[in-house]
């Protein structure tokens, strides 16, 4: 079954409609020109004639010596940044440790999440390695299987790329309903990070893998000891079926020591993982101990018991690695409501597990117009983009949406869409277009429309 959704009956930007937004956004800048170029004018008019301009009132500054440079020696964020942390719902969950906190991305800027707000997922809970008793396996159908420390992989080439990793079960809550007002608890099992390390084919060429060789099995050394099996080019499944994308996965696959410049971090696998971008995040092991090279699946526990999707005829979808083209606006949203009519500029967050960001668009009524935001650069393959556009809140109900469309062609589907392909008992994957409603008082709500 096919799930490229296109936007053939999807309302399009129309010329008329594209200069309007052009001159929403010149109306935009000179707006804000307007709000902060008093105090440059004053200034500039000032350095003219100072007896005819007061000067505007000096800022309150600190009159004391602040701290030293060691008295903190690992950085913190300021103590006003407090309430910018991770979460959990407590109800999702038997126990925290196989449980999972969120990244609240209604407060962070940019595409780099950092270290200690990365969403994490646990099976068994975080474990503390020694890195020097540590050992990777790597065995099977290769010519010189190798036990590696910490230490070898180190002194192999290195590379590092920005990446976001995406549980497969964000926003998983909605298939059935379940609407939390909260962006950070819809979007937030999603991070994107530099990872640093050896990439796989760096190591499949050292050690000579087999042509034959379709897939390999990674498996953790933490309690659960996850495991999953990862295709190669070529891969079929146990009934001989090709497994999609199979040939483009394992192209940008990292063993990882390393994240936004420093070790991995317990929550984050220390001291190696799996780092398989573009995929659902159970692929990228943590903590991993072996990979081994084989010509078949090895269909573990978790590729049955869990990771597949139930459709609406019986079937069962299995080895759906991929995390398709998904995006979100991170202002306004519930977390972040309007504090006043006027300008505002709506930005967000769109991602795709098969390449770069082409294109997005935003709605402020419901899907019935559409117009084009700005990417912000960097745009990379597989990674977090940021995108804008100006909007002017008249103070009336908006009901606010973005939907990405990547290189592939691919474009975010409705949730109708999405259900009229899955039904309502899939658990992941849901990557349907999020809409929130502005109120008249400025509180945003999540909700679900139907003539989207």
């Amino acid at each position: 079954m096919s799930d490229k959704f296109n936007d053939t009956q999807s309302p399009r930007v129309t010329a008329a409609e594209e200069k309007v937004a052009s001159e929403g956004r010149r109306k935009f800048l000179r707006k804000g020109a307007a709000l902060t170029g008093g105090a440059v004018l004053a200034g500039s008019a000032g350095a003219q004639a100072k007896d005819k301009i007061t000067d505007p009132i000096e800022p309150p500054r600190v009159k004391q010596l602040g701290r030293g440079v060691v008295s903190v020696p690992y950085g913190k964020p300021s103590k006003y940044e407090s309430h910018v942390l991770r979460r959990n719902v407590e109800w999702l969950t038997a126990d925290t440790i196989a449980s999972i906190s969120f990244t609240p991305f209604q407060d962070l800027e940019g595409i780099i999440t950092p270290n200690g707000l990365h969403f994490e997922r646990y099976h068994s809970g975080a474990v503390d390695i020694d890195p020097k008793d540590h050992r990777m396996a790597v065995h099977g159908m290769v010519e010189k299987p190798m036990v590696f420390t910490v230490e070898d992989l180190k002194r192999m080439p290195q590379t590092s790329k920005i990446h976001f990793m995406e549980c497969p079960a964000n926003g998983a809550m909605e298939w059935r309903g379940v609407q939390m007002d909260s962006m950070q608890f819809t979007h937030g099992m999603l991070s994107c990070s530099e990872w640093t390390g050896v990439k796989l084919t760096t190591l499949m060429e050292y050690l000579g893998v087999s042509p034959d060789a379709t897939w390999f099995y990674a498996e953790g050394m933490d309690g659960s000891a996850l495991q999953r099996s990862i295709p190669l080019p070529g891969a079929k499944d146990q009934f001989g079926k090709p497994v999609p994308d199979a040939d483009e996965i394992y192209k940008d696959i990292i063993v990882a020591y390393a994240q936004n410049g420093e070790a991995l971090r317990p929550e984050q696998g220390y001291p190696l993982r799996l780092v398989v971008p573009g995929t659902e995040a159970n692929l990228s092991i943590k903590y991993l101990r072996r990979i081994k090279f084989t010509d078949k699946p090895l269909v573990t526990y978790q590729e049955t018991r869990h990771y597949t999707d139930a459709m609406p005829d019986g079937r069962i979808r299995q080895f759906t690695l991929i995390n398709e083209a998904n995006s979100v606006v991170t202002y306004p949203c519930p977390d972040k409501r309007l504090k006043e009519k006027g300008f505002h500029e709506i930005r967000g967050i769109a991602w795709s597990g098969r390449g770069k960001v082409k294109r997005v668009d935003v709605s402020v009524d419901g899907g019935r117009n559409w117009h084009e935001a700005e990417l912000q650069e960097p745009v990379l393959s597989k990674c977090l983009t940021r995108f804008r556009l100006p909007w002017e809140w008249n103070g009336e109900e908006a009901l606010v949406m973005s939907r990405v469309q990547d290189e592939t062609g691919y474009v975010q589907p409705t949730l109708q869409q999405l259900k009229a392909k899955r039904g309502t008992n899939s658990i992941y994957h849901k990557n349907a277009i999020q809409v929130w409603k502005v109120e008249k008082n400025g509180e945003v709500k999540n909700v679900q429309v139907k003539y989207v």
